[in-house]
């Protein structure tokens, strides 16, 4: 058997370069929009807590940035908690609401399917965050129709 002569990793230690950055650090430009859209699961994944993170960078980078919320996506913007709404039952609980009040909280727009809320998920308007805008389900469409049109970024959040 080959001997492993390396010292063990101690906390503290860097097992990359997190200083190097490679590509311009890019800003928005005046009027320069982005959305970020989500189909997938509440804690089905990464994916949901990842991209709403890259929302509130994009935010932060300049973009005018919207969040729309379809299908199964409705389901980050519910309250939730255990045995209370509010409370963490786990930790990491709340980390899709505490994300979207944050991003919301700095000029972030979200919006919320009435149709996923109501049909797919036996959720009210009630049960949506504070903030989050009810649509209707065709103005999903055209919500990405319109950034489109107005060149924005967009980033499309899907799990199967």
């Amino acid at each position: 058997m080959p001997k492993v002569a390396a010292a063990p990793h101690v906390v503290g230690d860097h097992l990359v370069d997190y200083e190097e950055k490679v590509f311009e650090d890019v800003k928005a430009q005046p009027g320069e929009k982005a959305l970020v859209t989500f189909h997938t699961v509440a804690f089905e994944g990464s994916i949901g807590l990842v991209n709403l993170l890259q929302a509130t960078r994009l935010q932060r980078k300049g973009y005018e940035t919207s969040i729309l919320l379809y299908g199964p996506g409705v389901t980050l913007g519910v309250l939730r908690g255990f045995p209370r709404l509010g409370d963490d039952a786990f930790p990491g609980h709340q980390n899709f609401n505490n994300q979207l009040r944050k991003f919301m909280d700095e000029g972030g727009h979200v919006y919320a399917c009435r149709f996923s809320l109501q049909a797919l998920y036996g959720h009210g308007e009630p049960s949506l965050m504070e903030g989050i805008r009810p649509i209707n389900p065709l103005d999903v469409l055209d919500c990405m129709l319109l950034h489109k049109r107005d060149n924005a970024v967009i980033i499309d959040t899907w799990t199967l």
